[in-house]
């Protein structure tokens, strides 16, 4: 089971669909489609009984491009993956890294669907689908997309923290157009699991990614920014250029829900701790749930303690002062 985030500024765990769900949404689909096509067919042919043979053939032609194949296109491009047939299964198409597809992704979907699944009833996709381990047809191959299950458990959904309120808009200049989906899959999964894991193992991976986003962007991580602080900072960024370009249009007018406003109840700022700064006589991380050493302190760490009060070590006379 491959569980992905989506890319949409909500953190889900979603799982791919298994192919007895995939064939029935596949199913509907075409049921829609034919019947349409069908409907459209005859309307346009008694519109045109007056045309010759060749010009009836060749829009024919034209409505079965049209219909059964520009048709499933449009769908998944404007519903961002769901189709009729999906959305009854609760389906629905994703990126490799769990983002919202676009026009691209669903074109070389529907054509290459086009011959494995029109041309071949669907034999060709049935054994890809089978063949490969997440469940993707040729279609998906190509298109570096995947379909996964939306309706899940709510106690399976993760939560990846927003990063601390002194980063916001730090990296709104950075280009992530380098950064490949692999990259942003595995730093989303790494935030979701994190604190599952040792504090010297989920070090190491946080220092690992962050030079390898690094890398991708041309730009070094700043000084004394923790790793996984920099990895859900620039997470963030990205997801609220995702959510800017989703809903620029809609009805949100523009002002598109970002990571840290949808955590900012959460409590999730705080887990990154405060930034690193490097002094010459301490070269420890400070205290926080990612740290190289120890365990993440129970006591908050603007809590001050108190000394403990003196003790009397004068023997009892067994007599209480009046009340």
């Amino acid at each position: 089971m491959s569980e992905l985030v989506t890319g949409e500024a909500v953190a889900l765990e979603l799982r791919p669909a298994k192919l007895p769900s995939r064939a029935l949404a596949v199913l509907l689909d075409l049921a829609v489609a034919v019947i349409a096509y069908i409907v459209v067919t005859i309307g346009v042919v008694a519109a045109t009984a007056s045309l010759d043979e060749a010009a009836q053939t060749a829009l024919s032609i034209a409505m079965f491009v049209l219909l059964l194949v520009g048709g499933p296109i449009a769908v998944e491009t404007l519903s961002h993956g769901r189709s009729l047939g999906k959305l009854a299964c609760g389906l629905r198409v994703v990126r490799d890294d769990g983002g919202p597809i676009r026009f691209r992704h669903a074109l070389v979907r529907g054509l290459i669907g086009v011959i494995e699944i029109l041309m071949t009833l669907g034999v060709v996709a049935v054994i890809a689908s089978l063949v490969s381990a997440r469940g993707r047809r040729l279609g998906d191959v190509f298109a570096g997309t995947l379909v996964v299950r939306e309706r899940v458990p709510l106690a399976r959904t993760g939560f990846v923290p927003p990063p601390p309120p002194w980063l916001a808009g730090r990296f709104s200049g950075l280009d992530l157009s380098a950064v490949p989906d692999g990259l942003w899959l595995a730093i989303r999964q790494y935030l979701t699991r994190m604190q599952q894991l040792d504090p010297q193992v989920g070090w190491s991976m946080a220092e690992q990614l962050a030079t390898d986003l690094a890398a991708r962007t041309g730009t070094p991580a700043p000084q004394g920014v923790p790793p996984a602080a920099y990895l859900a900072a620039v997470l963030q960024e990205r997801q609220a250029r995702e959510a800017r370009r989703a809903f620029s249009h809609g009805s949100f007018g523009g002002n598109a829900p970002t990571v840290s406003d949808a955590g900012a109840g959460a409590g999730g700022a705080g887990a990154y701790g405060p930034p690193v700064v490097p002094t010459a006589a301490a070269a420890v991380p400070p205290p926080s749930p990612y740290g190289v050493e120890g365990e993440r302190s129970s006591a908050p760490h603007d809590e001050v303690q108190q000394p403990p009060a003196p003790v009397d070590d004068r023997p009892s006379t067994g007599f209480a002062p009046p009340a």
